[in-house]
């Protein structure tokens, strides 16, 4: 290949990953077809890159799914640190943290959808659950805040009528498209409509 003087050869080849596009590749991966029936040859295969690379952004497999799994769970932990710091009563917080909640799982799907897949099969598996398990809890204690205020039905026990709210709302990752229909703050209003429907003391 001849060079002009004064100026350098062209690099062919496909780009470099960083860390964040390599954790987003394996979400799909892991998702698509299990954490457990994944290898890093196939998180490397979806990338186009040597093993030895993907290495180099991560250590080993469980690596990677705890930073796949960080932003999944991060972000729903920070809404409900969010909506535990708003102003107004306990009713009107949890049918914006509904209404919310759709639109970070529109924002975080694939991560998402991991989190709500795993099984606990390994460390990082059961950190997450255990996580899981905090948020529901806080969830629950928002519902039974606003029962106690009024403005929520108290003939359904609040980690019942959580687990139906928010189940709706996970349901979500299983068939919503955020870029195929109906925006992510539209769906909110919507799924945060019918809970209420539901939920709102008559």
């Amino acid at each position: 290949m001849s060079v002009e003087p004064g100026t350098r050869p062209t690099r062919r080849g496909r780009p470099g990953y960083d860390r964040e596009t390599v954790v987003r590749h394996a979400v799909e991966v892991f998702n698509r077809r299990g954490y457990d029936a994944t290898s890093m040859d196939d998180v490397a295969r979806e990338l186009g890159l040597s093993k030895s690379t993907i290495y180099h952004h991560v250590p080993t497999k469980e690596h990677l799914l705890r930073a796949a799994l960080e932003e999944g769970l991060g972000a729903l932990e920070q809404l409900l640190d969010t909506a535990e710091d708003r102003a107004g009563g306990a009713g009107e917080r949890l049918r914006w943290t509904v209404g919310r909640s759709v639109e970070v799982l529109a924002a975080h799907l694939p991560a998402v959808r991991l989190v709500l897949r795993v099984r606990g099969n390994s460390d990082a598996e059961q950190e997450a659950l255990e996580r899981r398990r905090g948020i529901d809890a806080r969830l629950t204690r928002l519902v039974a805040a606003a029962v106690a205020e009024g403005s929520v039905r108290a003939d359904v026990a609040p980690e019942v009528a959580s687990r139906l709210v928010f189940g709706m709302v996970n349901s979500l990752t299983e068939w919503y498209d955020p870029a195929g229909g109906t925006d992510p703050a539209a769906m909110g209003r919507i799924v945060a409509d019918a809970a209420w429907e539901g939920l709102a003391e008559r």
